[in-house]
């Protein structure tokens, strides 16, 4: 059986997809921005609590802040990229399940009235919901770099709270010059998908 996507959006999302290295200067608009986030929203999480945060580096001031915490061979392209991106799990998802969840509004005591399980889901959905942050940042002809070489905690600590857990960091932007690295294998089918 073939896919239905059209070939030419099949390699845009996913074959000819690679994590861009470089970026030109073009800016990356806000209204871009929205319309990833309007596409992305859509993708499946567990009771739709939807946990994934992102704090856009836009400012200068911002961005000398956030390279401090880069390790060495990332620091140079997220001081250049036209936008970054730190997408983080907020812990405190819960509180929006009345409104996400509305046929189980009970879902919010009833499951996740433990910080643990908060945090177990929080990191699993919202990772799910970096994957389709990615695709949909190629989907809108713009290039991602996602990043999880960083001080973690240092990045905690300077932009988010106790409540969020940050994941990665994503440079976006229109591919510059020598962008891509040589693409790396990729397991065969039958060395993932077993039957039973």
């Amino acid at each position: 059986m073939s896919l239905v996507l059209d070939p030419a959006a099949q390699d845009l999302l996913f074959r000819e997809a690679r994590t861009a290295n470089t970026f030109t200067d073009e800016p990356v608009t806000e209204e871009q921005v929205q319309a990833i986030y309007d596409l992305v929203k859509f993708g499946p999480t567990a009771f739709n609590q939807s946990p994934l945060r992102v704090t856009l580096v836009r400012s200068p001031e911002a961005r000398e802040r956030l390279v401090q915490h880069m390790s060495e061979g990332n620091a140079a392209k997220t001081a250049s990229a036209p936008l970054v991106a730190i997408l983080s799990a907020d812990n405190e998802f819960h509180e929006e399940l009345p409104t996400l969840f509305p046929h189980f509004p009970q879902a919010k005591d009833a499951f996740f009235s433990e910080r643990a399980a908060r945090e177990n889901a929080a990191a699993l959905n919202a990772a799910l919901q970096a994957g389709y942050f990615i695709v949909g940042v190629r989907a809108a002809g713009l290039a991602a770099g996602p990043m999880t070489g960083f001080d973690f905690e240092g990045v905690r600590k300077e932009f988010l709270d106790d409540d969020h857990t940050p994941l990665m960091i994503v440079n976006i932007g229109k591919p510059g010059p020598d962008a891509w690295y040589p693409r790396s294998p990729r397991l065969a089918y039958d060395e993932v998908v077993t039957t039973v």
